[in-house]
């Protein structure tokens, strides 16, 4: 089916997304198309003049959707983006990868949804214009000759015209109210759109936290080692002043104004252990 289509049918736009269709049951839940990121395309069909959008996963067509003018994309969040297909009776959403894309996508389903409501109308005027050909046209050639085509005012001809003119308004009714709800069922369906969104943003928070996390550990480490090399050095500067309370006799009022390396330093000096290097100390610390 595909492949014949395809070979009249060009491509004029694609990207990648992952795709996602409603629950037809609750109309509410959105369910995955794809595993992974896929292509979808816009086709330009020039034989029907007609655009569709294209996604094959594998063998099998995710999306083929016909652009109509009733139809609109609406953009969800920032990377998130969805639109009703009332012929197919689902609502597609696709989820980007990032806010250029879907607004690359949204802009191109503008412009498709655009050039299909041009198609539709220059459609509509060749119908109408071929129905009042048909109707102004001769049954009979030798009358054509003897009198000009009147048209009837009240008579079938009339008739036939507001017949025809009947049938495109009530199409177009129908489009008007497959529109209308078509935008009831996005209305519904935003809060679910949302939902996957604070989802995406949640795993995002979860992660980080995870990583502030082994960070905090990471932190508890150091600090433990910082406190454990500050306790060593403690019990190394209060044997230095119970060396020289023992050795010296110097009173501990002197080690309160003396830094650790003055301390050291006055440690390595006591070493000759003689009284004149001791008094000089005695008189340097003072």
């Amino acid at each position: 089916m595909f492949p014949h289509h395809r070979e009249r049918e060009q491509p004029i736009f694609s990207t990648r997304a992952h795709v996602f269709q409603i629950d037809p049951t609750t109309k509410r839940n959105w369910i995955p198309a794809s595993k992974h990121a896929v292509t979808v395309s816009f086709f330009y069909d020039a034989n029907r003049n007609a655009y569709r959008i294209i996604s094959v996963g594998g063998t099998k067509a995710i999306i083929n959707c016909t652009v109509t003018p009733s139809m609109t994309f609406t953009k969800t969040s920032q990377k998130f983006g969805q639109w009703a297909d009332s012929r197919a009776n689902t609502v597609y959403g696709l989820g980007f990868a990032t806010e250029q894309q879907l607004h690359q996508f949204s802009e191109k389903f503008k412009d498709v949804k655009d050039a299909a409501r041009l198609a539709r109308e220059k459609s509509q005027d060749k119908e109408l214009a071929n129905t009042a050909l048909t109707i102004a046209a001769p049954q009979d050639l030798s009358d054509e000759l003897q009198s000009p085509p009147v048209m009837c005012v009240n008579g079938p001809e009339d008739k036939l015209f507001r017949s025809q003119s009947a049938d495109i308004t009530l199409a177009s009714e129908k489009e008007r109210i497959k529109k209308m709800l078509s935008e009831g069922s996005i209305c519904e369906i935003n809060l679910e759109a949302e939902l996957f969104t604070l989802q995406d943003s949640n795993s995002k928070l979860v992660a980080a936290l995870h990583e502030a996390n082994a960070n905090v550990e990471q932190w508890k480490k150091q600090l433990a080692a910082y406190q454990g090399e500050t306790e060593r050095l403690r019990e190394q500067v209060n044997k230095i002043i119970v060396y020289g309370q023992q050795k010296h006799h110097i009173p501990i009022f002197y080690f309160n104004y003396v830094t650790l390396g003055t301390t050291l330093c006055y440690l390595l000096l006591l070493q000759p252990s003689s009284e004149i290097t001791t008094l000089h100390l005695k008189k340097s610390l003072l």
